[in-house]
């Protein structure tokens, strides 16, 4: 859905007031602060989402657009001591104002995940491309007018095991870019970071890769899934004490993304005293519960059948932990931060295989100055399912794909490697259709493709293409067309919806194309 520019701008409105009273939460050094008060803040968070799957749908449901279940859930999340939750997938085309707002007035911020199921950076086939960032970028624009918007994760999870660490540099890229979008829309600076998993064989690298090279293009909080206080723990059989003590010279604010192991049920959550105590509070900056919803997991703290609401035992253990706990950290105006070094980023080899150097930000504008211009273009009609057979064969050797191959681990990406699945497709098509001297049989596949009447690269596009090596894609851009702008917010009007989800790569050639871990195609 498209936003008319008034219904845009009379959102905004409503949302910034929804919003204004509660008073946003900033980061300076490794902690995070009340804007104006300047107490620290810490996190007493719960994670809250239903799986849409689960009430037959085939999409997520959107928990900041379902006014009904916030009004019936919001009292019982503020009964908690709750004072943030963490979303995993909002509709950047509804309404939030609602939930929003009770969200405000119970004094809970929002931390949400940028993507959706089926818009997202594949640990697998990492792609890095102007579909997600579309959909990023709406997403920041819907939530960042509200005050209680705390921050944005731009993945979770991606990398989880030595083989797909070259993932990372996608998702780097993806933090990077939505720091700049941010600044260039001039939003209240909202900050971006990411929520790892705990492998014991990355979870150092994964730490230092994301905090290392420059501030810029590194994150500004790190999220920790964690899920190893069980039962009867201890700080020390836990690994806190580890964890912490890792995490005591890092220049963000670090805290548990997702917490609560249940392999010992009901959870009594002991962690919550040694999270929110002495020993752990100079270094994390508390943590989220996973999660609100009763699921097949077994991880609920209330069980909703038909609408009603019924607290599990789990609910009324969390409380009495929470309720128990006061931290009181420091103020913003006496605390000056030391542990601002970034980073070393880890060597790259078999137990760290992403390259500090990022992918190129998406271009929509570049990627539409390049199909422009193309001879033999792909059919609207094709199916995504039928991509990599075309990738497959015309880049297995039947034309040189460099311009749109992108490959995390040795950082060599073509410029046109960060536009979308239908327009690389594009770009193969007539990649093969030359090399094959523009045979008027080389530009069919099967009906999949045709000739592009009055193909041309138009003048207001000629330098940026130029810069990018050509229609080859072999060079570096870093400007855009004359006739468009970086700042749209309305990119996902014009990016084609159609990606690489939803079905397994033909090879290892395509996984090259789509950034994965496969070596270079030859």
């Amino acid at each position: 859905m498209k936003f008319t520019l008034a219904a845009t701008v009379a959102a905004t409105v409503v949302s910034l007031v929804a919003g204004a009273d509660l008073d946003p939460i900033v980061v300076k050094g490794s902690k995070f602060f009340y804007k104006t008060s300047g107490k620290q803040f810490f996190i007493k968070g719960v994670a809250y989402q239903a799986d849409g799957s689960l009430q037959g749908l085939k999409t997520y449901i959107d928990p900041l657009a379902d006014a009904a279940s916030c009004k019936r859930d919001v009292p019982l999340l503020k009964e908690l001591g709750t004072n943030t939750i963490r979303v995993y997938a909002v509709d950047p085309t509804k309404n939030h104002d609602e939930c929003m707002k009770l969200l405000q007035d119970a004094g809970i911020y929002v931390v949400s995940d940028l993507s959706e199921p089926n818009t997202s950076i594949n640990r697998d086939t990492p792609q890095w491309d102007d579909v997600v960032y579309a959909r990023y970028t709406k997403v920041i624009d819907a939530l960042a007018p509200y005050s209680n918007v705390m921050g944005f994760f731009a993945g979770n999870e991606v990398s989880n095991q030595k083989n797909n660490t070259a993932a990372s540099a996608y998702v780097k890229a993806a933090v990077r870019d939505m720091k700049s979008y941010i600044k260039q829309k001039k939003y209240r600076t909202i900050p971006v970071g990411y929520a790892t998993n705990d492998d014991a064989d990355i979870r150092l690298n994964l730490a230092h890769y994301f905090n290392c090279d420059t501030a810029d293009n590194s994150i500004d909080f790190w999220g920790y899934n964690i899920y190893s206080w069980c039962g009867d723990s201890s700080f020390t059989k836990s690994g806190y004490d580890q964890r912490t003590k890792e995490f005591e010279s890092y220049s963000v604010p670090v805290f548990f993304a997702e917490y609560g192991c249940n392999e010992v049920s009901p959870r009594q959550f002991t962690d919550v005293k040694a999270l929110y105590g002495d020993q752990m509070t100079g270094v994390w900056s508390g943590g989220i519960v996973y999660m609100y919803f009763q699921e097949a997991n077994n991880y609920g703290l209330v069980e909703v059948k038909n609408g009603a609401v019924t607290k599990l035992e789990d609910f009324n253990n969390l409380k009495k932990q929470i309720s128990a706990v006061n931290p009181t950290g420091v103020s913003m105006s006496s605390y000056t931060p030391t542990n601002t070094k970034l980073s070393d980023c880890p060597k790259e080899g078999a137990d760290w295989m992403a390259s500090k150097v990022l992918p190129p930000t998406p271009n929509q504008s570049l990627c539409s100055c390049m199909t422009g211009g193309l001879s033999c273009t792909a059919k609207s009609s094709v199916k995504t399912s039928d991509y990599a057979g075309v990738f497959d064969y015309v880049c297995g050797g039947k034309a040189d794909c460099t311009g749109i191959n992108g490959n995390g681990t040795t950082g060599n990406y073509g410029a046109y490697s960060m536009c979308s699945p239908a327009e690389r497709l594009s770009w193969a098509m007539d990649a093969y259709y030359k090399a094959q001297k523009s045979s008027s049989t080389a530009c069919d596949f099967n009906g999949k493709a045709s000739l592009q009447s009055g193909a041309a690269i138009a003048d207001t596009c000629k330098s940026i293409v130029q810069e990018a090596g050509g229609l080859a894609g072999t060079g570096t851009v870093t400007s855009q067309p004359t006739s468009s702008s970086s700042e749209s917010s309305d990119a996902s009007a014009i990016v084609p919806t159609l990606q690489f989800g939803g079905y397994k790569i033909a090879s290892a050639v395509v996984a090259a194309l789509v950034g994965g871990v496969a070596m270079v195609v030859v």
